[in-house]
């Protein structure tokens, strides 16, 4: 089954009077429970992208369907964490986490248990109430995607989340989702500039061309991470080690390096 489609989508922009075509003839399929990367060069429209899920903004034509359905607004069935923490600086954490579930109209009890499962999913116990500006980048992203799983949207959608970590802060994160993933699995659509980061936590990875963005190919990983047996690795440096990693991300590099090209022997 696909939870999510982009059908044959296209979306243009109007800029100084101009029409710009961010995407054109986007065909995509994501199963339930996939976990999907999209890369590619600046601009080319992997943001877009995840906002037409999202109900945020919306194709000029073709269609993107999430569960069968066509998206015509946000909804509960999807989550959205992005870049910057998006935390509610006036709130502790237990409250940011429990905001969403309150709007849900989820009973006490139920809030309660709900909270305290994903404080000890995301290594948050002690800091319940705890302020954002107390808290490292980091922790705040794992409020940010704890309060995001909390909701138990079918979808989740991560707009390069880890973006505005520290090298070290994002490699835990990355581990940290990873681990979350295996244990409360979710049709994931992911944004990174990262090609490490999206051969790491992906099941696929989407290489879009430059503007404007055509799925150029998609790569299996899942495949390869089973069969040379990823999982057995214990931290990420272990996994990167590997040649089967390595030729994975060489095959994407060089790929979006022929797009990098591209996109400079236009502009010029």
């Amino acid at each position: 089954m696909s939870m999510i489609r982009f059908n044959d989508v296209s979306r243009m922009f109007r800029r100084d009077k101009a029409s710009v075509v961010a995407l054109e003839h986007v065909e995509l399929e994501i199963a339930d429970k996939e976990f999907v990367a999209i890369v590619g060069p600046s601009g080319c429209g992997k943001t877009t992208c995840l906002r037409m899920v999202a109900g945020l903004e919306f194709p000029t034509s073709g269609s993107v369907t999430v569960a069968g359905r066509k998206v015509t607004r946000p909804g509960p069935d999807r989550a959205v964490v992005f870049q910057q923490f998006a935390l509610f600086p006036w709130k502790t954490v237990w409250d940011n986490i429990d905001l969403g579930l309150r709007a849900k109209g989820m009973a006490a009890d139920a809030r309660r248990e709900t909270i305290e499962r994903y404080l000890s999913l995301m290594n948050l116990r002690g800091y319940e109430q705890a302020y954002p500006h107390q808290l490292s980048g980091g922790m705040q992203q794992r409020v940010a995607i704890a309060r995001a799983y909390a909701l138990d949207p079918g979808v989740l959608l991560m707009d390069e989340p880890f973006g505005a970590l520290d090298a070290q802060t994002r490699v835990v994160m990355q581990e940290e989702l990873v681990r979350l993933t295996r244990v409360n699995p979710r049709t994931v659509l992911f944004i990174t500039h990262a090609v490490e980061e999206s051969v790491y936590l992906a099941d696929r990875v989407v290489v879009m061309t430059g503007r404007p963005g055509r799925v150029k190919e998609v790569i299996d990983v899942k495949s390869v991470r089973e069969q040379h047996g990823w999982d057995a690795c214990k931290r990420i440096e272990d996994v990167m080690d590997l040649e089967s990693f390595v030729r994975l991300r060489t095959h994407i590099w060089k790929s979006l390096r022929d797009e990098h090209g591209a996109v400079e022997r236009v502009a010029a």
